[in-house]
């Protein structure tokens, strides 16, 4: 499979300076369970990150971001969280963050860290004491809690169902509801209360104070409610979240929290973020969420869930950009994460899904802004989808047997023949696929063709190309089916970059515009043409021209 076709490295690019880092850079998910395993209990850990931090660092990305490791009972794996400031010992220490914080650092990583603001543990010292106070103490004001309705308040206060399914209301012995739009164990908090607000204010402190480079605010879109809680009057809500307008997401008044965070991240030196895991019904809803004032990135969730066709990418490519302009923000971009299943597998699995993976990533890595990589998508890990009833985990699949998140959580394989692959010494939380041995980092290390070795150039050109990261991106002419797109750097004496990602059934002729520089899989020359097969993409770099290429339809 050819790939690193050009053996001229690019001109020299991006400067290293602090200022703006996070625009384009690469930042690579670590999901703590699932990546490093370092004291042989089968979950990973703080040391199992730190022993890996050399991989993150050779693979080429800017920044990790890691899910929840603070103290917690686990009933949604760390995002029920008992202790804001300290390491649950499945996971380590305080003593471990730190070190892992520092050597990062020294090995040129930023660290981010999740933000969990929306709720807490149900055994959460505050929640604990709700529980044990009357109604209408100040206890019970720290969380949402209601009295029921029906003759006895017997129903819940509302129609809220949970994004986990079933009703988003529990009833306590002595009659209230408290509310909690995940699980149960996880109460949503008050952002009405002022003791909320400079507690959660205080968390995010102690981790700048730490180190951290920045937090992704988990459920950025959820800590405000409408006015009197009022019904849906429809079902299923879990299936309008990101679509529709929702009483208890994407309210208003989060963005006055979002900006507090704001004013507290400006107050530290270096340039720390926030992102904002934050649900809209539309791109221009979700880009509120980063003006200049507030969130310095959010997800993307509208491109991670476009279909691989050339209409549909343009068109999320093309809204993303419009509407994080608008606000003077980066676009993001991300195919994969914790939550939704691998997109290898969503892009049709097996050999069709690993050749559009691989052209996925050419075409994320050459869009401007920020992209994220979720932890296994460089080894073109497929969605296990086989695995053993008794081993399933996550708390979502034992109320939407359809819609649990196992599948793309299973630890990485680092090394060897049998399972676990080196991710421990004492097996793996999940168990890991047989069929992954040839999907090691180690065997893959060793094969120029593959997917880790496609991620390694491209990230290494990206890094390095004048024309790639932040800044604009104008359409070429191409055939249909295909996207054809060109990266003029801001030197206009320093050489463009085109990417062609052919996402059509049939062969396709684009025009070069310049030598190729890497592709996806195998590609062909014809004349001043590329001959690119479906599923594929290259990147070509052309010397200035001093004007420019036609624009596309």
């Amino acid at each position: 499979m050819t790939q690193h076709i050009a053996d001229a490295a690019p001109a020299a690019g991006h400067s290293d300076s602090p200022a703006g880092w996070w625009r384009d850079a690469v930042i690579y998910q670590v999901y703590v369970r699932s990546f490093a395993d370092g004291n042989g209990d089968g979950v990973g850990d703080l040391p199992g990150i730190r022993a890996r931090l050399p991989y993150l660092a050779e693979l080429g990305v800017d920044a990790l971001w890691m899910n929840p490791f603070y103290t917690s009972p686990m009933a949604d794996f760390g995002y029920d969280v008992a202790d804001h400031r300290d390491v649950d010992p499945v996971f380590g220490t305080l003593d471990d963050a730190r070190a892992l914080i520092d050597e990062a650092h020294g090995l040129g990583l930023r660290v981010i860290v999740d933000l969990v603001v929306n709720h807490t543990s149900d055994r959460h010292p505050w929640f604990r004491e709700a529980l044990a106070a009357p109604p209408g103490s100040p206890a019970r004001a720290r969380y949402v809690f209601r009295d029921g309705r029906g003759e006895h308040g017997e129903l819940p206060p509302n129609d809220w169902e949970s994004v986990f399914g079933g009703p988003a209301w529990t009833r306590v012995p002595d009659g209230q509801w408290y509310l909690h739009l995940f699980a149960p164990e996880q109460p949503d908090l008050n952002w009405e209360n002022p003791e909320v607000r400079e507690e959660l204010a205080d968390v995010l402190r102690f981790w700048l104070d730490m180190g951290v480079d920045g937090v992704r605010v988990d459920v950025a879109h959820g800590m405000v409610k409408a006015p009197g809680l009022p019904d849906v009057g429809r079902t299923p809500q879990a299936a309008m979240l990101g679509r529709e307008a929702l009483p208890y997401f994407d309210q208003d008044g989060v963005h006055e929290i979002h900006r507090f965070f704001r004013r507290i991240l400006d107050a530290y030196d270096g340039e720390r973020i926030a992102v904002a895991e934050a649900w809209a019904p539309t791109q221009e809803r979700l880009a509120l969420y980063v003006r200049p004032d507030e969130a310095h990135q959010a997800f993307n969730f509208h491109y991670l869930s476009a279909p691989w066709e050339a209409r549909a990418q343009r068109q999320v490519i093309e809204e993303s950009l419009r509407t994080s302009g608008m606000v003077g923000a980066p676009a993001t971009w991300v195919l994969s994460n914790h939550d939704v299943a691998r997109h290898v597998t969503r892009f049709g699995g097996g050999e069709l899904g690993l050749r559009r993976a691989r052209a996925a990533a050419l075409l994320m890595l050459a869009l401007p802004g920020s992209a994220y990589i979720y932890q296994g998508e460089e080894l073109g890990l497929p969605e296990v989808l086989d695995l053993p009833e008794e081993s399933l985990q996550d708390p979502q699949r034992f109320r939407d047997p359809e819609a649990g998140r196992d599948g793309c959580r299973v630890p990485l394989p680092w090394s060897g023949d049998e399972p676990p692959f080196g991710f421990g010494t004492g097996g793996s939380w999940l168990p890991v696929p047989p069929a992954w041995k040839g999907l090691t980092v180690e065997r893959q290390s060793a094969d120029p063709d593959s997917m880790l070795a496609l991620y390694r150039t491209a990230l290494r050109i990206r890094r390095a190309h004048p024309a790639l990261g932040d800044g604009a991106l104008r359409w070429l002419v191409g055939p249909p089916g295909a996207l054809v797109f060109s990266r003029d750097p801001a030197d206009p004496a320093a050489p463009r970059l085109t990417c062609a990602v052919n996402m059509g059934g049939r062969t396709v002729r684009v025009p070069a515009h310049g030598r190729p520089l890497l592709a996806s899989g195998p590609i062909g020359a014809d004349g001043d043409c590329v001959v690119l097969p479906p599923d594929t993409a290259v990147w070509c770099e052309a010397e200035p021209t001093g004007g420019g290429a036609g624009h596309g339809g």
